[in-house]
């Protein structure tokens, strides 16, 4: 399959880069910096171009913070019609970003959903730690949880994140992920407190 990482250059894209390539899969690498995707893509043996070459893809991963986020997405529209959108973004509010912070739209899916319409939106991958995704011989012990108001893209995500070697269990209508972006700032704050690298788990499934 083909997967498209808007801002992949950052950690999260470039993990994800990684364990999808090992997996078969065919991964382009976006930035709005194209020199730096390509130079990042080759480092890690994938493909490396625009923001918008990352959007022709049957999955297209949005991995920039929260501050671009709106900015990106409306830059994009139009390649973004008709496609699968993973939007990993969580709405923190630097410099407190162990407490919750609800955006106006109440989360970050939810505002690409509507600025999209025409785009089915997941959200997933809030939870799994950036060192963890980048390092190849670490089995990240941490489950995902899958939202989206498309029950096809919930499962091709679903599949999607088996093949980075993690768990992932659908999790409901996209509404859901105002619970999943909030759960973020406090896994920061316990990994703060307890100085570890806290994941989520699910029990009894």
């Amino acid at each position: 399959m083909r997967i498209g990482i808007i801002g992949g250059t950052g950690r999260e894209g470039r993990g994800l880069a990684m364990r999808w390539a090992r997996a078969g899969h065919v991964v382009v690498l976006g930035s709005r910096d194209v020199d730096r995707a390509r130079a990042r893509a080759e480092e890690l043996g994938v493909e490396g171009g625009s923001n918008r070459q990352a959007c022709d893809a049957d999955l297209v991963v949005l991995a920039v913070p929260y501050a671009a986020h709106r900015g990106t997405l409306q830059g994009l529209s139009e390649a973004l019609v008709g496609r699968v959108l993973l939007d990993i973004t969580v709405p923190l509010a630097p410099p407190k970003v162990r407490t919750v912070h609800l955006p106006e739209g109440q989360a970050a899916a939810l505002e690409a959903q509507a600025l999209l319409p025409e785009t089915r939106v997941v959200a997933a991958l809030h939870h799994v730690s950036s060192e963890h995704l980048a390092d190849p011989g670490h089995d990240p012990d941490c489950d995902v949880l899958v939202c989206s108001n498309d029950r096809d893209a919930r499962g091709l995500v679903v599949d999607l994140i088996a093949d980075l070697g993690l768990r992932a269990w659908e999790a409901g209508r996209l509404k859901n992920a105002i619970a999943l972006e909030s759960l973020t700032p406090v896994l920061i704050f316990l990994n703060k407190k307890y100085g570890t690298t806290t994941g989520l788990r699910i029990t009894g499934l």
